[in-house]
């Protein structure tokens, strides 16, 4: 990239795909600095390290736990030009006039064991330990077709809001169930509105770089 980098985005690296990226939560914010044009640079955190890192940025905290202690998540945003660093759901807030709805809770639980299977081997115990224990049940429990039934469900507002709005309702397909049966299926709900977006955002699916597009493995 030629144009001087304004923010470092971290990232946890995974294996799903050709350029690692793949957590939901860190491709809102990535989708938005590729929609927007920002020019910016991953560096690459794995899950077990991403709170110390937060803590010598200088990040807050994204949630507390049962205990009250707080927790620290991807994705994170550093401006280079002042040195803050946001994280969090915080870090899409800032750039939320160029993003819309997005569906969370029941695709977030379906995915929870793909995005296990493809972590890398360093951040796959964390995850399993904190996950389970948040969640109070295997990773696997939602992959059911009730649970599928309630993303659909999820979709309706979504696509009445950006009805409303006259502009898309912006969803990318999420690495860690693109190219599976199930996926195919809800690209084909409601006419196949929702595959005819995914294709849409291919062309802000990148990792730094536009002329580097991401692929499957």
């Amino acid at each position: 990239m030629s144009e001087e980098v304004l923010y470092i985005l971290y990232d946890i690296p995974g294996t799903s795909v050709k350029h690692s990226a793949w957590s939901p939560n860190t491709w809102k914010t990535r989708f938005v600095l590729n929609y927007k044009g920002v020019p910016y640079k991953t560096e690459w955190v794995e899950c077990l390290n991403i709170a110390a890192l937060a803590k010598r940025l200088d990040a807050p905290h994204t949630s507390v736990d049962s205990n009250g202690a707080a927790e620290y998540t991807a994705p994170m945003l550093r401006d280079v030009r002042t040195g803050k660093t946001i994280s969090g759901e915080s870090a899409i807030a800032s750039f939320e006039d160029a993003f819309g709805a997005n569906v969370t809770g029941p695709l977030g639980e379906i995915m929870l064991q793909r995005i296990y299977d493809q972590l890398n081997d360093a951040s796959k115990p964390y995850f399993l330990r904190t996950r389970e224990s948040k969640w109070g049940a295997p990773l696997n429990k939602y992959e059911t077709p009730e649970q599928w039934a309630a993303v659909r469900d999820a979709l309706v507002p979504i696509a009445a809001a950006a009805d409303a709005r006259g502009d898309l309702a912006r969803l990318g397909t999420p690495d860690v169930v693109a190219d599976t049966p199930e996926w195919a299926e809800v690209e084909k709900w409601d006419g196949g509105r929702w595959g005819r977006l995914a294709w849409v955002f291919k062309k802000w699916e990148y990792v730094d770089d536009p002329s580097q597009p991401d692929e499957l493995a």
